[in-house]
């Protein structure tokens, strides 16, 4: 008898264990303070604050990270670590309330890269060091960069640019630079949605002065502005 009660115990405490590491967890719709919207066994690694939909009020965007064990990889490679980290990350964005409470306005599970990728084991964590999430001027900006530990002399930087309008949070601005790190040279891609308008900016060097920087303009035919809750990152790869 006590041994099936324990075998019982032994069982509960294994789901709820599974429970509280869900990939997939549920997100409270509105909390009274902001860490309510962190799952059992998730963890914030980056917030911003400011008025996003111009009501005065003090908005919050979350990016939050799952701690589950099981999403620790060996690296069989061995080829920028041992161990993997594919723990999902959520970006949440939530709009005070005159009441003080936050509701829930958008949500992305996919959009965030993971700390490691099985697929690229040399690529540094996309938002560790040199990532960011601000709101800045009414606009909300993400930053990821793209250094590779082995396999890659290129660094990339990424800026994604959205503004509250019509009633969701869409991409406005789009920017991408890389750094050759051993001859220096740079280039730039930069986009305005609302305008159509892209530019390419290639011939500086990040090692040497008196370069002769060339931009070429186009027309972009993009006619719908990415979503906040469905972009992903392979959205912009055809402006690459």
């Amino acid at each position: 008898m006590i041994r099936r009660i324990l075998l019982i115990i032994s069982l509960n405490s294994l789901f709820l264990f599974s429970f509280a590491q869900s990939d997939e967890p549920t997100i409270k719709k509105s909390v009274a303070k902001i860490n309510e919207f962190i799952p059992t066994g998730w963890k914030l690694i980056a917030e911003a604050k400011g008025d996003l939909n111009k009501d005065g009020l003090i908005d919050v965007a979350l990016i939050i990270e799952n701690t589950n064990a099981q999403n620790f990889i060996s690296n069989a490679d061995k080829l920028g670590g041992d161990t993997l980290n594919t723990n999902p990350r959520y970006l949440m964005v939530a709009f005070k309330k005159p009441n003080g409470s936050y509701e829930l306005t958008a949500i992305n599970k996919t959009f965030i890269p993971v700390p490691n990728s099985a697929d690229s084991p040399c690529l540094e964590d996309p938002f560790a060091e040199n990532g960011s999430l601000e709101i800045k001027k009414g606009l909300l900006n993400i930053h990821f960069q793209h250094f590779y530990s082995c396999g890659a002399w290129e660094v990339y930087n990424f800026d994604y640019i959205f503004r509250y309008q019509n009633q969701k949070f869409e991409l406005i601005g789009y920017n991408k630079s890389s750094l050759h790190r051993s001859t220096g040279e740079e280039t730039s891609t930069t986009i305005n949605f609302p305008t159509k308008k892209m530019n390419y900016t290639s011939g500086t060097n990040a090692f040497k002065d008196g370069g002769k920087p060339k931009t070429t303009w186009k027309n972009i035919k993009s006619t719908k502005l990415h979503e906040l809750g469905t972009i992903k990152e392979a959205d912009l790869r055809q402006f690459d």
